[in-house]
């Protein structure tokens, strides 16, 4: 069952970006420090509320005359068609604007369920707050703060409540799907539908024309070779006499669904195009994913040398920090290369999933920290005591020790490779997490400290005493 899709729209400065943050519990768009996405909706999981989401930030519309028709027509246009719901944010400090009512008016154009959020109430009365925007004519309004996060989860709550039931059902399991699972994303165009019915040979396609709508991914199992497979479509697997269409439609709903229900995902890049950035932004959605990485180049065959020796340079450039993915030259059209997809699927598959004794891995920790030292810390070593495995696909290292929250950057990259090279984590991104461990003496010396005084004090005590008798008997003499 598909994720409800609830999108974020209003004037610039209302605090959509704010509560899209709120709702993804991240500091950043999921996609927001990748290229291509800057000037376009943002899209992220939604973690608050009852049931998972996909959220859309659409960006600031002006609300001006002149200004609307154009932005409206583009990204916001995309992200109201496809909502299942939609979070209509304005600002409870400066109340109603023209701005707000030419919005409204605009959003009841596409008769989708729609929440007024009066965001920017802390402190304020949520009546008085909410006073002005009932004219609006969309129902009861909410005061909500998304900057310090007063009464969304409510709001939230109240919005999925008002969906159709199906999105309260919980969605099939993905292991009901046979086999590994191979999500195949990438731009319009690329050739996703061609490899596809390579993938799964032709005479199979028939069997698996499967009906579904133009958001829901389709699974398709087939096996090869004595493994079972299900490949999670995108685009929809149709027999190629029927494929008429060359553009498909490109969303990205759709790829964070695929990964999600996903083992290994493999973008696929025209090769005659290059790495561009909507590529580089599917990208950086399959590595937030943590899915095993196979990046596939398509139409290898239709380039000259030249132009194969320019995408090769091109690929190392913009893609060297994706190092660990394999990358594959393939023709999906004539099937070169294809076959080898299948043996990296397995590598990738089998790495994400690798089981590694604690023994192990504690055995390559010291051998890490040997030959290359963790650094000074305010003048103390950081001490690495032991590690063990968090979770898989992606692997997942914990290490404990002391000051490990001050690593930089750098060491835990080390450590990362170091850990990749020794377990054959091939195509599989590694993460790893600090656990500092406390320390046993830590305030023993402060606690006895005042023991160490009132035992002086108690010693002085004696001593005058002492002295006072002599005293004394000195005199009686």
């Amino acid at each position: 069952m598909s994720k409800p899709i609830i999108a974020l729209v209003g004037r610039p400065n209302v605090g959509k970006s704010t509560l899209f943050n709120r709702l993804t519990r991240s500091r950043d768009a999921i996609v927001a420090d990748y290229p291509g996405l800057t000037r376009d909706r943002q899209y992220g999981t939604g973690r608050v509320g009852r049931i998972p989401y996909i959220v859309v930030d659409t960006g600031g519309l002006s609300g001006e005359a002149e200004g609307v028709d154009p932005l409206m027509a583009g990204q916001v246009r995309a992200a109201l068609e496809e909502a299942d719901a939609v979070l209509f944010l304005v600002d409870g400090r400066q109340g109603i604007l023209p701005g707000d009512e030419l919005i409204a008016s605009y959003i009841r154009l596409f008769s989708k369920p729609v929440q007024v959020l009066v965001n920017k109430a802390e402190g304020y009365n949520h009546d008085l707050a909410n006073a002005d925007f009932f004219q609006l004519g969309l129902g009861d309004p909410i005061a909500i703060s998304s900057a310090h996060g007063d009464n969304v989860q409510p709001a939230i709550d109240h919005v999925l409540a008002q969906l159709p039931e199906k999105f309260s059902e919980p969605s099939m399991e993905p292991d009901a799907h046979p086999g590994i699972r191979v999500a195949v994303i990438g731009r319009p165009n690329v050739g996703k539908s061609t490899l596809i019915n390579r993938m799964i040979g032709e005479e199979r396609v028939v069997a698996f024309d499967m009906p579904g709508t133009t958001r829901d991914s389709i699974f398709v199992p087939f096996e090869r070779e004595g493994q079972e497979y299900t490949l999670i479509d995108t685009a929809g697997v149709r027999r190629r006499k029927n494929i008429k269409e060359k553009i498909e439609k490109f969303s990205i709903v759709k790829a964070i669904e695929a990964m999600e229900e996903s083992h290994v995902v493999i973008l696929l890049i025209d090769g005659s195009e290059g790495v561009t950035d909507q590529d580089l932004t599917l990208l950086g959605l399959a590595i937030e994913s943590g899915r095993g990485l196979v990046i596939a180049v398509n139409k290898w065959d239709n380039l000259s040398r030249d132009q194969r020796e320019q995408v090769k340079t091109e690929l190392s450039l913009r893609l060297q920090f994706v190092d660990y993915a394999k990358q594959h030259l393939i023709s999906a059209l004539h099937g070169s290369g294809v076959g080898d997809l299948f043996k990296t699927i397995n590598l990738v598959h089998a790495a994400a999933f690798k089981k590694v004794s604690t023994a192990d891995l504690n055995r390559v920790l010291e051998q890490a920290v040997l030959d290359h030292q963790p650094p000074l810390i305010a003048g103390r070593r950081v001490k690495l005591r032991y590690a063990h495995i968090g979770g898989l696909n992606p692997p997942r290292v914990i290490v404990h020790g002391n000051q490990v929250n001050k690593l930089p950057e750098a060491y835990t990259r080390y450590l990362i490779n170091v850990f990749r090279k020794a377990f054959k984590w091939i195509g599989t991104p590694v993460s790893i997490e600090y656990k500092a461990s406390e320390n046993p003496f830590e305030g023993r010396r402060a606690n006895h400290k005042p023991k160490i005084e009132d035992e002086k004090e108690r010693i002085s005590a004696l001593m005058r005493e002492r002295k006072k008798k002599k005293k004394m008997q000195k005199s009686r003499q």
